[in-house]
């Protein structure tokens, strides 16, 4: 009786394995997003969910949670059931600059959350509206430092990476500039199109469109090197020499998420992320994908939680 018991369990043992290793959504996932529709992480995430959703056999929808700089999307997604049926897209002023930012959070970063897959990293780009004349970044500082405390920029959130590039810029400008906060990167560059604020340092993905429009005029990107969709473009750098604003996105999973369905999740995130028509895509927005295993993408987490740390503490932003 033992002996066959024994024989059974070696024989199933390895469809039990496939059957493991081969997990698959049983209904359509859902994919948080911390910010309004239209936004950066907006636009990166329906592109990646509709060709993650092709791959793992049911539709990833977008569920739009804006707020808090994040917060509220990052909450839902860590208190969510760990099945593989609610994922979260993280960016890195939510993982990485917000336990700086509030004195505390309905989440940890690190322990909420199983890492899936980094997605692309996005530069951010300064784009001033109609109602700021400035041709550069020297010309913007210049005219800010003759109106102190009456030039206004706007971010996605208190928190975003708009918020810390531009509370970052006027600390090493030695600038008072007002912060206007908004539910998302969408909304926000509305009201700079028509006037109501002076500038914004936008992931260049959102604001693309209106710059070959020639609605938003833009004097600067805040990586260390120019973008190859907009080489004439300088960077702040070229003016304020070290000045580095570096974004990212990635995928994560509530904490406690099997090994097999993160592993799933990862192997079709990086398998549509090096296919040639999303890259494409991406690219277009002004995205560099990446797509990395847990592994890795948990490691990078780990290093780039000090440095946006440091970020938040040279910008000397707070949202409390």
């Amino acid at each position: 009786m033992k002996k066959r018991t024994l024989l059974s369990l070696l024989a199933t043992a390895p469809f039990a394995a496939r059957a493991q290793g081969s997990w698959a959504p049983d209904k359509p996932v859902k994919l948080v997003v911390p910010f309004a529709a239209g936004g950066s992480t907006d636009i990166t995430a329906r592109l990646l969910a509709q060709a993650l959703g092709e791959r793992l056999g049911q539709p990833m929808v977008v569920e739009n949670r804006p707020g808090a700089g994040g917060n509220i999307g990052a909450e839902v997604v860590a208190r969510a059931a760990p099945d593989g049926q609610t994922l979260f897209m993280a960016t890195s002023g939510i993982i990485g600059a917000n336990k700086a930012l509030y004195r505390t959070l309905p989440f940890d970063p690190v322990r909420d959350f199983a890492p899936i897959s980094q997605v692309a990293f996005v530069p951010n780009i300064l784009v001033v509206g109609p109602s700021m004349p400035a041709t550069s970044i020297a010309d913007l500082i210049a005219r800010c430092k003759r109106q102190p405390g009456a030039i206004t920029y706007g971010s996605a959130g208190i928190g975003t990476s708009q918020h810390m590039a531009g509370a970052l810029f006027a600390q090493r400008a030695g600038l008072a500039l007002i912060h206007v906060p908004y539910r998302g990167g969408a909304p926000a560059n509305t009201d700079l199109v028509s006037g109501k604020i002076h500038f914004i340092m936008s992931p260049l993905v959102e604001v693309l469109p209106q710059i070959r429009a020639g609605t938003l005029k833009p004097l600067g990107v805040t990586t260390l090197h120019r973008s190859p969709l907009l080489p004439e473009v300088p960077t702040i750098a070229e003016t304020m020499p070290g000045f580095e604003i570096a974004l990212w996105s990635g995928l994560l999973a509530p904490a406690g998420t099997p090994a097999a369905v993160v592993q799933r999740l990862a192997t079709e995130a990086v398998a549509v992320l090096r296919t040639a028509a999303l890259r494409a895509k991406l690219a277009e927005q002004g995205s560099e994908p990446v797509g990395s295993n847990p592994d890795a993408f948990a490691s990078f987490i780990q290093t780039e939680i000090p440095k946006w740390t440091e970020i938040v503490r040279l910008s000397g932003a707070t949202a409390d």
